[in-house]
């Protein structure tokens, strides 16, 4: 292994600079490009700002290259990391890695995670590290999801087995109740193992509990989406009033799906933006406050998907843009795999009189497949045989 030595102030992003390297002599030598090209010419604005950083020993050469080389960090990140984590030999990282493939890490998340937590090369695999992946494995917990969860934050791994992970997992399953909705939670946040839970889990179960949300709708919003029920208590609470205020029932899902929408500055970022939007399709706000009581997430979309949406319902199908507060889950169905295939057809049951112009989004677009299927397709194939496949996608519904 080519051993890295003695670098100081190295262009990384510029490896053929006129400035060479010469270990032996331990400093920088003027290139003699410049007297064999007498047209070099340097630029009038400042060089990018250099990586400052020493390797003065066998040590940091042996660790940077094994960084670059084992764990697939880029030199850059190798330079910055080994600052961290120091190693003369490659048996105990060596192990690490083995024990990481073997659980299932890709080269990319066991470069990530060494990236976040280098020190974890130096933890025993045995002893440490192969407990803790079994535990959360005993879960229910696959190997891929575990490894794409822990590459993303694997700060779990530097806590204690005993004294954190397990009187976590103790405490989570008097509220859930089950190991598939706690691996569920754990999916969207590791926090909910780290954090200590009397500071905020606590007294947000408390709170929602005093306003007379019962237990079922407690488990839905701490399995997918504890982050929420971690959330500053003082600020939770504002939000959960803010709902009470808004007229939502807290013996409906709806409630801590409203309190959901409502958490952390980026959702309430997410909530004005989509008012914004809807705004600009004609609705009033008492039109976005309904639409918001009957499914909440609906402040959630991306506005390409709102726009996308209403721009079919309301320009290709020419459906009044406030039908859709009526039955704003519409919005999260797949434009693609359900509403085109399903209002094609319409189209052409209204093209022969078949059906009333009048017909609701909820009607045609919320039933399973089998029940449109039986109410749409095959109640008129004798009428139209070409229905079902103008549904499928293999007819022009402007041919039939």
């Amino acid at each position: 292994m080519e051993l890295i030595q003695n670098i100081c102030c190295v262009r990384l992003d510029n490896p053929s600079s006129i400035f060479s390297f010469s270990p032996s002599k331990r400093h920088f030598s003027f290139s003699r490009e410049f007297n064999r090209n007498p047209h070099v010419s340097f630029p009038n604005q400042p060089l990018p700002k250099p990586i400052s950083c020493k390797i003065s020993t066998e040590q940091d050469s042996f660790t940077i290259n094994y960084l670059v080389h084992s764990c697939g960090l880029p030199l850059e990140s190798a330079i910055l990391t080994s600052q961290k984590v120091q190693f003369q030999s490659p048996e105990r990282p060596d192990s690490v890695l083995t024990l990481l493939r073997n659980h299932g890490f890709s080269r990319t998340q066991i470069s990530s995670l060494v990236k976040k937590r280098p020190f974890l090369l130096l933890s025993s695999p045995t002893n440490t590290l192969l407990p803790k992946l079994d535990f959360f494995l005993s879960l229910g917990m696959s190997k891929p999801h575990l490894a794409r969860t822990l590459s993303s934050d694997p700060t779990l791994l530097t806590r204690s087995l005993e004294n954190q992970i397990v009187p976590s997992y103790d405490f989570l399953k008097t509220i859930l109740r089950s190991d598939e909705k706690i691996v569920s939670a754990f999916k969207r946040t590791t926090w909910i193992f780290l954090e200590d839970h009397s500071k905020n889990l606590i007294p947000n179960l408390e709170l929602l509990r005093k306003v007379g949300v019962p237990h079922s709708c407690i488990s839905l919003l701490l399995t997918h989406f504890p982050e929420a029920m971690m959330e500053n208590h003082e600020e939770f609470s504002e939000n959960v009033e803010e709902v009470r205020k808004m007229g939502f029932d807290p013996n409906k899902s709806t409630f801590v799906l409203a309190v959901h929408a409502l958490c952390g500055k980026c959702n309430k970022s997410i909530w004005e933006r989509c008012f914004e939007v809807y705004k600009r399709w004609g609705w009033t706000k008492d039109d976005i406050l309904s639409a918001f009581r009957k499914h909440p997430h609906c402040m959630m979309l991306s506005e390409k998907k709102i726009m996308k949406g209403m721009d079919f319902f309301v320009n290709k199908m020419g459906w009044p843009s406030k039908e859709i507060v009526h039955c704003p889950v519409i919005l999260f169905l797949s434009l693609e795999k359900r509403i085109i295939p399903r209002c094609k057809v319409i189209q052409v049951l209204w093209s022969k009189g078949l059906i009333k112009k009048d017909i609701s989004l909820n009607t045609v677009l919320l039933p399973v497949e089998k029940r449109f299927l039986e109410r749409f397709v095959t109640k008129f194939e004798e009428e139209v045989p070409q229905l079902l496949s103008v549904y499928e996608g293999k007819v022009d519904p402007e041919g039939v």
